[in-house]
């Protein structure tokens, strides 16, 4: 298929995806967008199984999208699907029915280009797994270590000191009200209590970097973009990063491809620290990773890009 509409599944608040949104109405792609968690006030589906797949329709307020007719769909971090109105246990039953629902069906599509298919995000989400497949794919890695034992991870900051705390995951996590995150931060020995014991903990070690490395993957286009700044995680403080365009070193373009075949994805945010030696090391690849920042600041195409992709234009 290289016509029909584009389906994008994200959030209200997603800045990167409107200004891809508006790439695509100036060329004359029609976008079907909407959240799941509209979903049943605002958006409503119905959806038959044929010999050839899904077919149907899902609607909007304002739009009407044939299943058939999909092109590509773009999935960016959607809320979850929410029924405030029903008593507890109900909810939970209407969410897992939506879910698998809803959520079956735009995982289904017929000739659909997905960017990225749903599952292979939540899969290429989790870091052990991301690293495991790094490491295959043939990126150097930074020792790391999975743990829930104090002595494991005090064992670990001796052997491999200095030493960083990573969460695994990033949910919402408030502070008096105010949204915030469980930020990178260095770790000591002394740091370890027996907290540790109460999940599990990412533990790497602290790579001696010069600077970091934003590698974008949109399909068959690569973008590299080098990060100057002196913080230990550059996403801290936006206002404190200089950029540059860089080409990347031998056998990193292959291992690239190698990683996200792994993950079936065609989409991907890499991030590597780059150490004194000039060695890039892989850090974790997003699989919804933010981009468009990025653009004024080198001039890369990277909404164009990710435009062509969905309008089918490349692969």
């Amino acid at each position: 298929m290289n016509d029909g509409l584009v389906l994008v599944v994200t959030n209200l608040d997603d800045p990167t995806t409107d200004l891809v949104i508006s790439e695509l109405h100036g060329r004359g792609v029609p976008v079907v967008r909407f959240d799941s968690g509209d979903f049943p006030a605002t958006l409503s589906v119905a959806a038959t199984i044929t010999h050839e797949g899904i077919a149907g329709t899902l609607s909007t307020p304002t739009r009407t999208a044939d299943l058939t007719r999909v092109r590509s769909l773009y999935y960016r971090r959607p809320s979850g699907f929410t029924f405030p109105n029903l008593d507890q246990q109900t909810a939970r039953f209407a969410v897992t029915q939506a879910r698998y629902g809803l959520g079956g069906v735009l995982a289904s599509l017929p000739g659909c280009l997905y960017v990225n298919h749903p599952h292979r995000i939540g899969d290429a989400e989790f870091k052990p797994s991301g690293l495991a497949a790094a490491a295959t794919a043939g990126f150097d890695i930074p020792p790391t270590l999975l743990t829930s034992e104090p002595d494991a991870a005090r064992d670990f900051i001796k052997r491999h000191g200095p030493a960083i705390y990573k969460p695994l995951s990033t949910p919402l996590y408030e502070v008096d009200g105010k949204a915030c995150a469980v930020k990178v931060d260095e770790v000591t020995v002394d740091d370890i209590d027996e907290r540790v014991a109460g999940t599990v903990h990412l533990f790497q070690q602290r790579v001696d970097k010069t600077a970091d490395i934003r590698v974008t993957v949109i399909g068959n286009r690569v973008f590299c973009v080098c990060i100057d700044c002196d913080l230990l995680d550059w996403r801290t403080d936006y206002t404190r990063l200089t950029y540059s365009v860089v080409e990347p070193p031998p056998g990193i373009t292959e291992a690239l491809r190698r990683y996200l075949d792994h993950f079936r994805l065609v989409f991907g945010a890499f991030d590597f620290a780059v150490d004194q030696d000039g060695t890039w090391w892989f850090l974790e690849c997003n699989p919804s990773g933010q981009r468009a920042w990025m653009e004024p600041e080198t001039g890369l195409p990277l909404v164009a890009a990710m435009a062509d992709l969905l309008e089918r234009k490349s692969s």
